[in-house]
């Protein structure tokens, strides 16, 4: 660890990955626990189908929409002031939930989470790059990455637990004590990262300049859909998990664990080798290679749910692959997005994660409604969500030749 990032953080880098890893949970936790109980939430509030989809579509437009400024107030305020503010209106979204006695009422708190939840991940991104060379930092963005995939491997297990045992408020004032602890653990140790004469005035017009010029930049718009966009094609069974896993595979709310924790060990393998080629290979040729087996897994999984009735001894396998292959290629692209702006590295991860998070609303509010029900679709949707990814690399590829070419030294 070279005497830069001493100065911020003085401990073993599988602890700061932990510590940033669960920031980015909060998200994950606030959408895995509460899926298995979907249908009693339902039954409870007298809510439809259609209600119990908008509490998942209106958390994720809130996480969408502030997520543009999350980053942006942490390049003005510093880092740890915006952490502690979004862990903070959580943790009362997540008292609201537990204690609304209408569907109204959870769609709003539910809204409320989703506002406020992007804090971490976002602001998470600029701390590494803010201390690591890059990479170190694609290093460390794959440990996070790779502590980061235990959470939807958990979370349903947690959810579907306590919603058995204990209702589904419980689920909530879980969450709730999680993100109290959380607070105190960022407000003990996490660093303050970006030095007082390197922040931007909070102004409406020096915001409008900066984002102007990263949303006409084409360069970090095409990376930001080549990292965001794919993710939409595992998200996209996340979203439909209640009618993919418990209709069509017909497991129960206490099985789902078996789809996250393949899906999860996809992720964390993936990371785990985007972290041992971190500085060995050419940037461009890891994301190649994401791209080819997350078509492969797609493209067989569409094969077979078109040749076979989905079975859950294998239907999950091939979206597990093309999670390894979207997770194998992410670190890279985002770091990438992060340097087209370096000054501006809040604020380019905010909008990052903004047309991430938006695609995943849409995905939630539209798609997924329509192709939920039938596997064959589900797949079919997967693969072309993967597809608009690809494209926008291949178009980056060409633009930018020099794009990912420079392999950075392999730095401790």
């Amino acid at each position: 660890m070279n005497s830069e990032v001493e100065k911020f953080w003085r401990g073993p880098r599988w602890a700061l990955a932990v510590l940033l890893a669960a920031l980015g949970m909060i998200g994950p936790f606030s959408i895995d626990t509460y899926l298995p109980a979907f249908t009693g939430i339902a039954a409870s509030l007298n809510a439809t189908p259609v209600h119990m989809q908008q509490t998942l579509s209106g958390y994720l437009f809130g996480f969408a929409f502030m997520n543009l400024f999350h980053g942006a107030l942490s390049d003005s305020l510093g880092r740890r002031p915006v952490v502690l503010a979004g862990l903070g209106v959580f943790g009362l979204a997540s008292v609201g939930c537990a204690l609304s006695t209408s569907i109204g009422a959870l769609v709003f708190f539910r809204a409320l989470q989703g506002l406020s939840a992007g804090a971490g991940i976002v602001v998470s991104r600029a701390v590494i790059r803010d201390i690591y060379p890059p990479a170190a930092a694609q290093r460390m963005m794959s440990q996070v990455t790779i502590f980061f995939g235990i959470a939807p491997a958990v979370a349903p297990m947690v959810g579907g637990w306590l919603y058995v045992h204990t209702g589904w408020h419980s689920i909530f004032w879980f969450l709730a004590a999680a993100t109290l602890l959380l607070w105190w653990t960022n407000f003990r140790y996490l660093p303050e990262t970006l030095a007082p004469e390197h922040r931007h005035p909070v102004h409406p017009r020096h915001l409008l300049r900066g984002y102007l010029q990263l949303v006409s930049n084409p360069k970090f718009m095409l990376l930001a859909l080549a990292s965001g966009v794919p993710f939409n094609g595992m998200f996209l069974y996340v979203l439909s998990a209640p009618a993919f896993l418990g209709d069509i595979l017909r497991l129960g709310p206490t099985q789902f664990f078996w789809f996250f924790l393949m899906n999860i060990t996809g992720i964390m393998g993936g990371a785990w080798v985007s972290g041992r080629l971190a500085g060995h290979i050419q940037p461009r040729r890891q994301i190649r290679r994401g791209f080819w087996i997350m078509m492969l897994g797609g493209g067989a999984n569409l094969a077979a749910n078109l040749l076979f009735e989905p079975r859950a001894a294998w239907a999950m396998i091939p979206i597990a692959v093309f999670t390894f292959g979207w997770a194998l290629m992410v670190p890279v692209v985002t770091l990438l997005a992060l340097d087209v702006v370096p000054e501006r590295r809040g604020m380019a991860s905010s909008l990052q994660s903004f047309i991430g998070s938006a695609a995943n609303g849409l995905v939630a509010g539209l798609l997924a409604p329509l192709v939920m029900h039938s596997a064959p679709a589900l797949a079919a949707t997967s693969l072309g969500l993967m597809l608009i990814g690809l494209a926008a690399w291949v178009r980056l590829r060409r633009r930018w030749p020099e794009l990912g070419v420079e392999v950075t030294a392999h730095a401790t």
